[in-house]
């Protein structure tokens, strides 16, 4: 039995009323995923244990089958994994975002959504003004990028910035969680603030500003972190032999990378709602033909909640259905040899919210042969009866394994 996880980041959501009360999986046209759901199994998985932020890092390493409380290290040595850049024992890795700030408050995570290119400009500028021996700003992907400081303490209280849409920024300024890393949160706000300096200087910006767009014109590090110690999906799961990640998404890249799994990337994969599903379906295709293990992840759904989008994340929740599961689906339906499909978010992300929660989220499970449960659709509320019940973390992985 091959086996391919499909995940839509961020899908899951809360009752709208602009919406009769449906959450939008509910009220979203998903055929496809209803099928599945009607000829497979489901229930609910909690991906956040207790003590951890509902962080992608978090809830996409808990669903891969690893105990966090063993490996947690952050978002920034993950991402710093799927870049290429070799963590040494002294180095603090950070994610570090370009974002957008308005009138005192975080008016967006993104910068505008910037392209990887213009995050390419402004991150080797900063390096070039900010970076010394022991500071090191390194381009990831859009406004997603990475800080290295040798020598730095992850005691650091750092906001993601995604979970503060709307809020002054001042008040969530690094703060040292015990004294021998007072001197690592006072480097970060200084670079914080000089990093604002600069930009609002940077042609870019200026142009921008001009043509009444978000200016990117901040850095914020977060969720900061040491080399972790991680094996191999392989060394946990003997059933797979060889497997592939397929993301958009440094943070994926990397904890794919971790997890000794392939890195397969897909030209016009951007993160974003006008990523290439079309071409992350037949890569997940064509790696199944070969490969036994698939992670395809899809992030549109999370960036449409953070921006608080509803008809966007309806769009994104429907692509993920026609564009994915769907012609999956049909592919390896056919094949002699069987493939076990699943289907679910790493963690709620409600536009009316527009930020991570730590509550179940909804999944399914289906292949040829399976007996199915008695639910009909695929949605937060269904699954609430599904046979496999309320799962907690690594219990998804080792069910999905079992077949």
């Amino acid at each position: 039995m091959k086996h391919i996880i499909i995940l839509g980041d961020g899908m899951a959501d809360h009752s709208v009323e602009r919406l009769g009360g449906q959450t939008l999986m509910q009220y979203a046209h998903t055929p496809t995923m209803d099928l599945l759901v009607q000829q497979g199994k489901c229930g609910r998985l909690l991906t956040v244990p207790e003590g951890f932020s509902p962080g992608s890092e978090v809830a996409n390493t808990c669903i891969l089958g690893y105990d966090l409380n063993k490996v947690y290290e952050g978002r920034g040595p993950l991402e710093a994994a799927s870049i290429g850049y070799d963590m040494q024992p002294d180095d603090l890795a950070m994610r570090c975002n370009i974002i957008t700030l308005a009138n005192g408050k975080i008016k967006n995570h993104h910068g505008g959504h910037l392209t990887t290119e213009q995050g390419d400009v402004l991150i080797k500028y900063l390096n070039k003004h900010l970076g010394n021996e022991r500071v090191q700003f390194i381009t990831g992907i859009q406004y997603r990028h990475l800080l290295v400081i040798k020598g730095g303490s992850k005691e650091v209280d750092c906001a993601p910035p995604h979970d503060h849409p709307n809020e002054l920024w001042e008040p969530l300024l690094p703060k040292a969680i015990n004294s021998k890393a007072e001197e690592t949160a006072s480097l970060l706000t200084n670079l914080i603030r000089k990093s604002q300096k600069l930009l609002s200087q940077h042609s870019f910006n200026i142009e921008r500003q001009k043509q009444g767009k978000d200016m990117a014109n901040s850095i914020w590090p977060w969720s900061g972190g040491y080399r972790p110690q991680m094996q191999t999906l392989m060394q946990m799961y003997p059933q797979i032999k060889r497997g592939d990640v397929i993301s958009a998404v440094d943070l994926i890249r990397g904890i794919g990378r971790y997890a000794g799994l392939n890195n397969i990337i897909v030209e016009g994969a951007t993160g974003m709602a006008n990523t290439n599903y079309e071409g992350k379906a037949q890569a997940a295709i064509e790696a199944l033909r070969h490969d036994d293990f698939v992670f395809l992840h899809v992030e549109a759904s999370d960036e449409a909640g953070h921006d608080g989008d509803l008809d966007l994340k309806l769009q994104t929740i429907e692509d993920l259905d026609s564009r994915i599961v769907t012609p999956i689906y049909e592919a390896v339906n056919s094949w002699d040899e069987p493939v076990c499909i699943a289907v679910l978010p790493d963690h709620p992300t409600p536009v009316e919210i527009r930020t991570h929660l730590a509550e179940p989220v909804p999944f399914l499970i289906w292949h040829r042969g399976i007996e199915p449960d008695e639910v009909q659709a695929f949605d937060e509320v269904s699954c609430v009866n599904g046979s496999y019940g309320l799962l907690r973390y690594q219990e998804f992985m080792n069910e999905l394994m079992k077949i």
